[in-house]
C-alpha cells in the first residue's frame, strides 16, 4: 500500500513537472541584444496548436499605443499590445516549432523553435530563415 501511494504522488510530481516543459503560460522577453526586459507575452494552445500574444510592454521606452507600422501581413498597423506574434506552432519532440514568430519591432516573420529549459522556468526562442538565427532566452512569468 505504501508503494502505491509513493508511486502516485511520485506521478503527480512527474505531471506537474511535465506540465511546466511546456510554452503554455506567460513569459518575460529578454532582449537578446540589450539584455532588458521588453514584453510580456502570453502563450496558449488550442488543438495542439501554441500562438502568442503580447500582453504588456516593459521597456522603459514604449509607447503603449505603439502599433505595428512596419508588419507586412495582416498585422500591419494593428496594436502592439494584444498582437499575436507567435502562430501555428506544434510540438515536435521536446520543442515546439513548425510555425512563426513576428519581430514587431523590425515587421520581420520568421519561422521558430520554443524549447523550454531548466525546468520550464526559462524558453529558448529561437527565430530563423535557412541557417540564419537568433535566440533569445524568456523568463517564465506564470
Amino acid at each position: 500500500m505504501k508503494s502505491l501511494i509513493a508511486a502516485a504522488v511520485l506521478g503527480l510530481f512527474a505531471l506537474g513537472a511535465h506540465a511546466q516543459m511546456s510554452p503554455v503560460g506567460v513569459w518575460k522577453t529578454i532582449d537578446d541584444e540589450t539584455k532588458q526586459p521588453k514584453a510580456l507575452v502570453r502563450i496558449t494552445e488550442a488543438n495542439g496548436v501554441v500562438s502568442g500574444r503580447i500582453d504588456k510592454l516593459l521597456a522603459a521606452d514604449a509607447k503603449p499605443d505603439a502599433k505595428c507600422d512596419k508588419c507586412e501581413d495582416d498585422r500591419k498597423d494593428k496594436p502592439i499590445v494584444g498582437l499575436e506574434i507567435i502562430r501555428d506552432v506544434k510540438k515536435d519532440d521536446d520543442v515546439w516549432a513548425h510555425g512563426t514568430i513576428l519581430d514587431s519591432a523590425k515587421g520581420k516573420v520568421y519561422k521558430t523553435r520554443l524549447k523550454p529549459v531548466d525546468g520550464g522556468k526559462r524558453m529558448e526562442v529561437r527565430g530563423y530563415i535557412g541557417f540564419f538565427y537568433r535566440t533569445q532566452v524568456w523568463e517564465r512569468v506564470e
